[in-house]
């Protein structure tokens, strides 16, 4: 599982660090001009507009600190991509399970959960064996955790609180595993490249989620589900995925993707991210959270952050390895 920085990779690396650059002048610049509106007194809506500005420029700082994690992760080869993803999952299934309720009898379950089976599915992963990480989590461990938790002997709400570990295994580990699998792929004429498919999801993905915010901020009327996510609107939504779509398209070179083929694999990512952002909207509504967690400034925690990624990966490998491979 080795990976390789070619002049196209450096290009789309040193695009997003231009695009980041960009990003953080236009939020000192919004900052300071919100600065000298306050000096000259409290205008109307300057509450909503300092806080939209604070968030904004919180945001920027967080993806500095997560690109420059994630390049580290490519140029230490495969390995450091699956360890970076495997400490993702670890942290993003801890938050989960944080805010939901478990019991005494869960917790040799939930140690199985995250010293077994998270290092097993991505010790399939760095090993490039498809046949056991694809069933491993949805076949071994979703049949072991309920008999595991049975031998507890605690039978109080246990099929909420199985159901409530297996999901959380599929979601923050068995569906993010698939982003560093694309590098276990084998494409004819694409040998070595996988990091490139691996820029292109991130980037379209996170892309989307970016210009639906900016764009509900600024076009949002209507809302797309007003009592799931009262800030997804139609406009940021369609805006939102259509541009990110055509960026797709654009990055077509990177990839073993016709034009033609970029825009519908971006199109297909796009969508199913905007479904798990919201699936992961619903889920913190029920949980009566705003965040799942606070670790990433700006944006909660790092299941807040690969929300779009948990439905977004899972589909870009399978239509990648089903078209391509």
């Amino acid at each position: 599982m080795s990976v390789s920085f070619d002049a196209e990779t450096l290009w789309l690396i040193g695009g997003a660090v231009a695009l980041l650059t960009i990003a953080s002048l236009v939020g000192w610049w919004l900052q300071w001009r919100e600065d000298r509106r306050a000096g000259g007194g409290v205008g109307s809506g300057q509450g909503t507009r300092a806080a939209v500005i604070a968030n904004l420029n919180a945001r920027i700082r967080a993806w500095w600190v997560m690109i420059a994690i994630f390049v580290a992760a490519l140029a230490t080869g495969g390995i450091g991509s699956v360890v970076l993803f495997a400490l993702l999952s670890f942290v993003a299934l801890r938050e989960l399970i944080t805010l939901t309720p478990t019991r005494r009898g869960d917790h040799r379950t939930l140690f199985w959960a995250f010293f077994v089976f998270i290092p097993g599915q991505y010790l399939f992963v760095a090993t490039g064996y498809y046949g056991m990480f694809a069933i491993f989590i949805p076949v071994y461990a979703y049949l072991f955790i309920p008999l595991r938790s049975a031998l507890a002997g605690d039978t109080r709400d246990f099929l909420a609180r199985t159901a409530k570990i297996q999901w959380g295994l599929m979601l923050a580990v068995y569906c993010v595993s698939h982003a560093p699998a694309l590098l276990m792929l084998q494409i004819p004429g694409y040998a070595h490249q996988g990091a490139k498919l691996l820029l292109f999801l991130v980037v379209v993905v996170q892309l989307s989620d970016v210009l639906q915010y900016v764009f509900g901020k600024t076009l949002g009327r209507r809302p797309v589900a007003p009592t799931v996510s009262p800030n997804k609107t139609v406009e940021g939504t369609l805006y939102g995925i259509g541009t990110a779509s055509l960026v797709g398209a654009g990055l077509w070179w990177i990839t073993p993707f016709s034009p033609a083929g970029a825009l519908a694999v971006a199109l297909a990512i796009t969508c199913a991210g905007f479904a798990g952002g919201l699936v992961m909207s619903a889920i913190k509504r029920d949980l009566g959270v705003k965040d799942f967690g606070s670790l990433i400034e700006g944006h909660g925690g790092v299941l807040d952050r690969i929300d779009s990624l948990c439905f977004a990966a899972p589909l870009y490998f399978h239509i990648v390895r089903f078209f391509y491979t």
